[in-house]
Formats: C-alpha cells, sequence, structure tokens
C-alpha cells in the first residue's frame, strides 16, 4: 500500500484550533462492528454521532479502558547563537541527567560544538544522532524544560500557546513526565465522565508512552514497508498485565484510549505475548508501525481522535477497523463538520468482525 491510499480532502477550517470549554463536550463518532445489534430505528452497522459524554452507554460492567498517563513536558525552548540568531529547540526525548535529544531549528546550519544562549544558561550542542541533535543543558534537562519551555502544541495549530494549553495540552490522568505531545484521547475526558464509567463498572489501568515529535513526521516512503517509525519509550507494568488478564477472565473487552497505548500494548504483546493477549511487564524502546495487514493481540476496541492524512495513525485505525470503513466515517466526519486532530472530537471503534482474541459480544 502507498500513503496516498489514506488520503482524505479536509476543509482547513474543521481543524480545532483551541479546546472546548469543556473536556466532555467533545463529539464522539461510533463506527460499530458489522452484525453488532443497533441502537433502536438503526440499520445494523450504522453510524452513529454521539458525544463523549456517551461513552459510559458504549461500554458495560467488567470492560477496561487502558490509558496512557505519560506527561507533557513544556518542550519547546527559545534561544540565540553567539552571533545573534535565533535557535528554536524542540524537546525528542531526555536521555540522562543533563542530556537530551532534540531538533533544532535555526536560520544558518547547526554544528557540533554550538553554545545556544537560553534564558535558562548555554545549551551545549555534541553531535548528531538518529537525525537529531545531543544537547547538555544547563542543569537537570527536565528541571530546565519545565522552568523555560513553552507548551508544544502541534503544528497545525496556528496560534502561539497560552496559559490555557499548560492544563488542557494535558490530560487529567497525567503523570510521568517525559511526551512532547498529548495523547489526545485522553483530553476528552473529566471528573464527570470518569465518575459516570466507574458507576457502570468500567475499569482502568495505565501504560506509559512518551509520545514524540515524530508523530507529526509524514510518511516519506510510497512503500509502506520502507517507512521506519520513530522510536518511543514504553512501559507496560505488571497491574496492567493483570488488569487485562482479569478482563480477559470476565468476558469484558479490553478498549484502548489513544493509538499510543494500542502501539504500547501490541508492542509488547509481539515482545512478551503469548498470542491469546495474555502480557507480561515490559519496559523499552518501541518502532512499531502498525498497518493493514497487522494482526492485533490485545485491544478489542477503540477510542481516538481523527488523524492527518496520510498519517501513521491513521493507518493504524484502518488496521483495526478496516481502511474503506474508516475512511468513509471521516468523509462523513467531513460532513458533519467534527473537529479535527489534537483539540478536535473522537471516535470509537471495534473491528468489522470479531478478532481471534475478543469476546464474544
Amino acid at each position: 500500500m502507498q500513503p496516498a491510499d489514506f488520503a482524505f480532502d479536509l476543509p482547513p477550517e474543521l481543524i480545532a484550533q483551541a479546546p472546548l470549554v469543556e473536556r466532555s463536550a467533545s463529539r464522539l463518532l461510533v463506527l460499530p462492528r458489522i452484525g453488532d445489534v443497533p441502537a433502536a430505528g438503526q440499520p445494523p452497522g450504522e453510524l452513529r454521532d454521539l458525544g463523549i459524554r456517551d461513552l459510559p452507554a458504549l461500554l458495560r460492567a467488567g470492560d477496561l479502558l487502558v490509558l496512557n498517563d505519560t506527561r507533557v513536558i513544556a518542550a519547546r525552548v527559545m534561544g540565540s547563537r553567539p552571533t545573534g540568531g535565533r535557535v528554536e529547540i524542540f524537546l525528542e526525548r531526555i536521555t540522562g541527567e543533563d542530556t537530551a535529544l532534540v531538533q533544532m531549528r535555526a536560520s544558518k546550519p547547526v554544528r557540533p560544538g554550538l553554545e545556544v544562549a537560553t534564558a535558562g544558561g548555554p545549551v551545549q550542542v555534541q553531535e548528531r544522532l538518529e537525525g537529531l541533535w545531543a544537547v547538555r543543558t544547563p542543569g537537570p534537562a527536565l528541571a530546565f524544560f519545565e522552568a523555560h519551555g513553552a507548551v508544544p502544541l502541534p503544528p497545525y495549530i496556528q496560534r502561539a500557546a497560552d496559559a490555557a494549553d499548560k492544563e488542557r495540552y494535558q490530560s487529567i490522568f497525567a503523570r510521568d513526565p517525559g511526551a512532547v505531545a498529548a495523547p489526545t484521547a485522553s483530553l476528552h475526558f473529566d471528573a464527570d465522565l470518569v465518575a459516570r464509567l466507574d458507576a457502570v463498572g468500567v475499569e482502568r489501568a495505565f501504560v506509559t508512552l512518551h509520545v514524540g515529535a515524530g508523530t507529526f513526521q509524514p510518511v516519506r516512503s510510497e512503500q509502506l514497508e520502507q517507512h521506519v517509525l520513530h522510536r518511543e519509550q514504553v512501559v507496560v507494568g505488571a497491574d496492567v498485565c493483570s488488569a487485562i488478564a482479569r478482563t480477559r477472565a470476565r468476558g469484558g473487552r479490553v478498549i484502548a484510549v489513544g493509538t499510543t497505548v494500542v502501539r504500547a500494548l501490541e508492542s509488547v504483546a509481539l515482545q512478551l505475548g503469548e498470542g491469546d493477549g495474555t502480557l507480561h511487564p515490559w519496559s523499552g524502546d518501541t518502532r512499531l508501525f502498525i498497518r493493514p495487514g497487522f494482526e492485533f493481540n490485545v485491544i478489542d476496541g477503540l477510542v481516538t481522535n481523527f488523524h492527518l492524512p496520510q498519517s501513521t495513525l491513521l493507518m493504524l485505525v484502518c488496521a483495526f477497523a478496516g481502511r474503506e470503513r474508516v475512511l468513509a466515517a471521516y468523509e462523513h466526519a467531513v460532513r458533519q463538520r467534527y473537529r479535527f486532530f489534537s483539540y478536535g472530537d473522537a471516535m470509537f471503534l471495534t473491528p468489522p468482525t470479531t478478532i481471534p482474541h475478543a469476546t464474544q459480544i
């Protein structure tokens, strides 16, 4: 397959430039499994235009929501060369106490040995690694970026970050700092929605995947199998492995909240899985590129935002729910004026037919 197989037309005005006043006010487009019993008055397989507040009605006691508890770092720092030229430093990942891998934008080429002056002190450029720059920060790297950085809004948001973004470009579950982009499906959850899910009997568990800036990089190869995905850090602990095992035993479904959760769980399944959705604790780096033809081992459902045309995230969604079905749903979303991308609306998807490990429901 080629990237062009995942193209769609999107009017620019549908790209959400700011969050809604309330997190759980977002819309939710539901793409049911073929053969699912429809809601009253709807034909089988019909798309449903709902709201994220309807999610508790789509789930049931015994289901498990798995979320990403990564916390977004204030990753964008402005600096200058000794000659006065402007330099933008964009964190990719922290590698040590006072070291990091970053992207750098400047009017003139960056070279090893360059010292960039910032409000927090000089940042020293060391070497080029994997298309990024290894740098040394003036003191602990995490503290440096948190003190002197700005919220790293995605490139399609055409405004500067403001004070509201510090809270809204962060999920209520954010705990472990390390991401430079938000796991955006989690942004729809607020305390009221969580309480209603608890009342239904839906459980929660967490993985950590530190989302890198590479999540916004386009696929540059015409053949998908030649594309190498960016590296991201993953931690899947014993608690989530146990929660998934309990869910399987009681006949519940494992619902991933976001594509980052899918990549984390399915990466571990490939590393240590037993082919039936059973997982074991694991931490490490993943470059798993999920595209049509991938066999899912863990998840039964997915809550996710709408993704960029021809992106690896859209390819993952198409792999799970079927390319034609997903692209048709995107066309519907455009007609119905859904809001797209990070601050936009969401979808709830199940696979076209039952997958091997899934409970028959």
